[in-house]
């Protein structure tokens, strides 16, 4: 059976059930006697069984087997949960992780069987209350449902005309058949299953009635068993083996009705044993479908990797199709418009379709970025187990605080703030929280507090990484920035605070007295700043010594469209993001003041340097002599500068395109943009040039 097609499904699950176990865990770890929570983890660790075994990943099936036979025992109050067996269950969840990024990668889990693992599971059944016998199967987590529904077969109940449908069916001899369906209380899609049984048994006989109704099995309003009754010349044997090749069909009982119904009197039900096949037989079956069993094996296919998706609503995807027809009407409306004799009329119509278009490719860009957009939760989740970790291993008591996890960013982005978001809270762990003794002296609580906040504001996305620890100690950074030789004596003797904190994000620059597996190294705020600002976006830094530190990045919700300021200069044409624009102002050339040989102006109080974009850019040509220059004035956090250009031409709405590899650009364009007459422009990154 080829399950590749399956493969995107399963891995989008699996990482969803390992999620659900890691913060079930956490929370098992404060509270172990937590009933809701044990049940939540078995569920989780049981479907993941099942899933992995259905898709043929048989060590990853083993070790959940394994995982869930301890918490089979915990359930059942015959194993308490300690500090010890959470750890050796996150490294479960660990190694699950990379089977799932095995799978991913190149379609197989691997071959590492994690028997350390499976066998410290085990010691733990074996010490903690077992007496005698083998770890417990799975069947033992689950009450049987065989006893107890083993009179249901008979009590299907039958209208007039569903027996009158049966005995026309005795007389020409067929057979007529209650048959009750068992589905494995380990599937995901039960109703998928019993729609695949109902679906096998076409050709095979005349279905006369579904308990429940068929509407409410396509509904899932069953639990996981239903009934039929068919009418067929198969002999019972063969209708069994139909439906149990239909996979995580867990049991069939069959009844065969053998008499004709008379008016009062119910028909004499003959039953049909059938052996409950073992679990490996059907494992087997579930595998290789009656049908194919002599067919030679397929060659493997050739690996594809994955393709990553997007879950999107539907309504989202209505909306878009609905904008996608309105473009279509548009486009005819301006063949129309463009085909129509010339005159007042006909430029006036088309004017109209050209505003028309505007309004939908407006709407359409909208549309397009909501379904885009992922809550940044998909992100944030993985941090407080990482935390755990990071508690155990630096011996500080600290607490994760987390706001906001709904907020929503573009795809791309959600995939590259990852790597800056674990590195602010790391620093925060190391860096940030004192040990528990300097917490005691400040009055502290033990506990240390971080803090992860996320929030729209305007097109923005804010993200502030926080904590109550140290705070910055400028006077530290500032020795350890002399003795690397980062800056001198004098230098630093003239830097503000700001200019001070702002080295910490140098590469390779650190305040760690020895390098530790958890700092030290000098990546960490290097790694933000560089993928933050490669991201269009930007970070500052809040702190107070003593009391702790935030780090605030600001990212744009959107990479792909933005709203520009066209510029030109000579004859160039050039784009800046409204976003990083704070005003324009018409400057007098006598008003320019030179600080250190850099050409300043005041503006309402405020020095801003500025930066002659023409010598920057070497564009050719000299500028006109004129009494004024225009000035952008952009902003970097609190930081400005003017951006002195030839003159402006307008605001646009750009796509940005990528230049590429081939390329190899100056930092301070961020790409380029095709304008209407087909010419290129390039975006200039105002934060670099800040």
């Amino acid at each position: 059976m080829d399950v590749s097609q399956y493969l995107e499904i399963f891995i989008d699950e699996s990482n969803e059930h390992l999620q659900t176990l890691s913060d079930e865990l956490m929370v098992l770890e404060k509270e172990p006697e937590n009933k809701d929570t044990i049940n939540e983890i078995f569920r989780a660790a049981h479907s993941l069984k099942g899933m992995a075994g259905t898709m043929g990943y048989k060590r990853m099936q083993n070790l959940t087997h394994n995982m869930e036979n301890v918490f089979s025992e915990i359930r059942n109050d015959k194993m308490k949960v300690n500090g010890n067996l959470v750890d050796v269950l996150f490294r479960c969840l660990d190694a699950l992780e990379t089977y799932v990024d095995n799978i991913r990668n190149n379609q197989d889990e691997g071959t590492d069987d994690n028997e350390p693992i499976i066998k410290e599971l085990n010691d733990f059944l074996a010490s903690e209350g077992k007496t005698s016998g083998p770890a417990p199967q799975e069947q033992k987590s689950e009450p049987s449902e065989a006893p107890a529904d083993e009179e249901k077969s008979n009590d299907v109940a039958l209208a007039d005309f569903e027996k009158n449908a049966i005995n026309e069916a005795l007389k020409k001899n067929m057979h007529a058949y209650i048959v009750h369906v068992f589905v494995d209380t380990t599937c995901i899609l039960k109703a998928a299953r019993a729609f695949l049984v109902f679906k096998n048994l076409e050709g095979h006989g005349d279905v006369i009635k579904s308990e429940p109704s068929v509407q409410d099995i396509e509904d899932e309003k069953f639990d996981f068993d239903f009934s039929i009754v068919i009418v067929s010349e198969e002999e019972s044997g063969k209708i069994v083996n139909i439906i149990k090749n239909v996979s995580e069909i867990k049991d069939v009982q069959i009844t065969e009705i053998t008499t004709p119904f008379a008016s009062e009197e119910p028909a004499v039900v003959e039953t049909v044993k059938e052996e409950v096949k073992s679990e490996e037989t059907t494992a087997v079956e579930k595998k290789q479908p009656a049908e194919s069993k002599k067919a030679p094996a397929a060659a493997k296919p050739a690996v594809k990797p994955v393709g990553r998706s997007v879950r999107v609503d539907i309504e989202k995807l209505d909306v878009l199709m609905n904008l996608v027809s309105e473009l279509i009407i548009a486009k005819n409306g301006l063949v129309s418009a463009s085909s129509s004799e010339e005159g007042s009329s006909g430029s006036q119509s088309f004017h109209e379709q050209i505003e028309y278009l505007e309004r939908v490719t407006t709407n359409l860009h909208e549309s397009v970025m909501k379904v885009r957009m992922m809550p940044i939760e998909s992100v944030v989740s993985k941090f407080p187990r990482m935390i755990r970790d990071l508690s155990k291993k630096l011996d500080k008591k600290m607490e994760l605080y987390m706001t906001g996890e709904e907020t929503e960013l573009d795809r791309t982005v959600i995939d590259e703030i990852g790597d800056p978001l674990m590195h602010l809270l790391r620093n925060s762990a190391d860096h940030g929280l004192e040990s528990a003794e300097v917490r005691a002296e400040r009055g502290k609580p033990e506990v240390g507090s971080i803090f992860l906040n996320a929030y729209q504001d305007g097109n923005n996305v804010v993200i502030e990484v926080g904590d109550d620890g140290n705070g910055i100690d400028v006077e530290k950074v500032k020795r350890k920035a002399i003795e690397k030789g980062a800056i001198t004596e004098e230098q630093a003797a003239l830097m503000s605070e700001k200019e001070i904190v702002e080295l910490l994000f140098r590469p390779s620059f650190s305040t760690a007295d020895k390098i530790s597996d958890v700092s030290g190294r000098g990546v960490g705020l290097d790694v933000v700043k560089s993928k933050i600002e490669a991201l269009g976006g930007a970070v500052e830094v809040k702190t107070t010594y003593g009391a702790g530190s935030t780090f605030i990045i600001h990212l744009p919700l959107t990479l792909a469209i933005i709203q520009a300021l066209m510029v030109r200069l000579g004859d160039e044409k050039y784009a800046i993001s409204l976003d990083s624009i704070q005003t324009i102002e018409d400057i007098p050339v006598s008003e320019i003041k030179y600080v250190h040989a850099k050409e300043v102006i005041t503006l309402r109080g405020t020095v801003i340097p500025l930066v002659r974009l023409r010598d920057v850019l070497d564009v050719p040509g000299e500028p006109e002599e004129t009494d004024n220059i225009t000035v952008v004035i952009v902003s970097k956090g609190d930081k400005q500068a003017g951006l002195v250009v030839d003159s402006l031409i307008g605001q646009l709405e750009i796509v940005i395109k990528s230049l590429g590899k081939y390329i190899n650009i100056n930092k301070m364009i961020s790409g380029a943009t095709i304008l209407g007459d087909g010419s290129v422009a390039l975006i200039i990154d105002a934060n670099t040039l800040v």
